[in-house]
């Protein structure tokens, strides 16, 4: 199957190991000597609408990518997703 880096932008990345949805590719990371691809990347979360930046990156190795379907890519590797900040009312 053939598949354009136009194409990869669309896809969903799922890590296998505990199903959390990591996001969509942003960018490719490509090897010009050797003229191969060597990762993707997902860029990190908005903080206050991008206001205050972004967080880190997510760089996942070529290595790490088992499958490449029409909807999404499934990855192997421990990627730790930082836990969700819960907000609390004060009433």
């Amino acid at each position: 199957m053939a598949c354009r880096i136009a194409q990869l932008r669309h896809k969903e990345v799922v890590n296998e190991s505990d199903g959390a949805v990591l996001g969509c590719v942003d960018d490719v990371e490509i090897d010009t000597k050797n003229a191969c691809l060597v990762a993707i990347v997902i860029y990190g979360r908005p903080k206050l609408f991008g206001l205050l930046g972004r967080g880190p990156d997510t760089v996942i190795r070529w290595g790490d990518i088992r499958l490449i379907g029409e909807d999404t890519i499934l990855v192997s590797c421990r990627i730790s997703q930082p836990p969700k900040r819960k907000r609390r009312f004060i009433i």
